[in-house]
């Protein structure tokens, strides 16, 4: 708990309020205050049709495979969705993403549609990661997997047609967690050498006792309860100790030198601000390069929930300038 009790929660962003409350209705706060509330939404989940090939083409500006390759040593293969742009006949830039789900939900599908719009517009590829989730495959599985498939892609990048000096991971909220802990994995593995980190509302730290956890208890979608059972899920007894990796949640990571430059943006009104900001703030200190957006107002993950309002078309368009800054570097 922080030492002080936060104030009362800042408000939401009018247009955005009115949206919550409808999405409040199917997706309550705290909605996945256990593991057996998460097996619930994980099979109602697995209900809802993904985006096929043929849609993720967009009448064949992106071409579209899944791919099995070697996952961690005595663990299986890890699946990648590819979708390269057609026209392109050099080799391109490469998002590689890591889908959300607080470790405990979703698919390689999930997010794609948000990554193929920024490709589309600065000619990069995207490769999008299935990784095992939790509780049934515990740290460090999943983010193995990812590391798996980021080498993957890096050592198959001429086959691929992408550059493997301007590999981007990327993604939200746990996928956010996940691309931050690949930097350092990365960086202390000497692995791929990327270009960048496009970190969106990512879910970072298992301590799980901000002032915005705090604050934003029982409010937005993602609350303080949904947020502890992600992370039991995760790390089991070991969430908030001394023995959680690094690698599990970046915000216990000692050193934040050496690593690629970042984008973070994170809302206003929601349980992962301030781990967020404290995030960027530490990279700064380190000596990084990192650009940092609150959002006023924003509830975790608004522009996907919400994307007609102006704020959340105000988030993707400051991720896309991000990525045409960084990729003419």
């Amino acid at each position: 708990m922080p030492d002080h009790l936060p104030g009362p929660p800042p408000p939401f962003d009018p247009e955005l309020a009115p949206a919550l409350r409808i999405i409040n209705e199917h997706l309550p706060p705290g909605r996945l205050s256990d593991l057996e509330a998460v097996a619930e939404l994980s099979a109602a989940a697995a209900l809802m049709e993904p985006p096929s090939n043929e849609e993720l083409a967009r009448d064949g500006a992106f071409t579209v495979e899944e791919r099995a390759v070697p996952g961690p040593d005595g663990a299986p293969d890890v699946s990648l969705l590819i979708c390269r742009p057609s026209a392109s006949v050099v080799p391109t830039p490469v998002i590689y993403h890591t889908h959300g789900g607080g470790m405990v939900l979703g698919n390689n599908r999930m997010g794609v549609p948000e990554m193929l719009d920024l490709a589309a517009d600065v000619g990069a590829a995207v490769v999008s990661v299935e990784y095992r989730l939790a509780p049934r495959t515990p740290h460090p599985g999943p983010v193995e997997d990812c590391y798996a498939g980021l080498l993957w892609t890096a050592r198959h990048a001429a086959e691929l047609g992408v550059d493997p000096g301007r590999i981007i991971v990327g993604g939200a909220s746990a996928g956010g967690g996940l691309a931050a802990a690949l930097a350092l994995m990365a960086r202390d593995r000497g692995g791929p050498a990327l270009f960048g980190q496009l970190l969106m509302c990512p879910m970072l730290d298992d301590r799980n006792d901000t002032p915005s956890s705090v604050q934003m208890a029982g409010l937005g979608v993602w609350d303080r309860a949904s947020n502890r059972t992600g992370w039991t899920a995760l790390l089991g007894d070991a969430r908030g100790t001394d023995a959680v990796s690094p690698y599990a949640a970046p915000a216990r990571a000692g050193d934040l030198s050496g690593l690629p430059p970042a984008f973070i943006d994170v809302g206003s009104a929601e349980t992962f601000r301030d781990e967020d900001v404290a995030y960027a703030s530490r990279i700064w200190r380190a000596g990084g390069s990192a650009e940092l957006h609150v959002w006023p107002g924003g509830f975790h993950g608004f522009d996907m929930m919400a994307p007609q309002a102006v704020i959340s078309q105000d988030a993707r368009a400051a991720r896309l300038h991000w990525l045409r800054r960084l990729l003419s570097a």
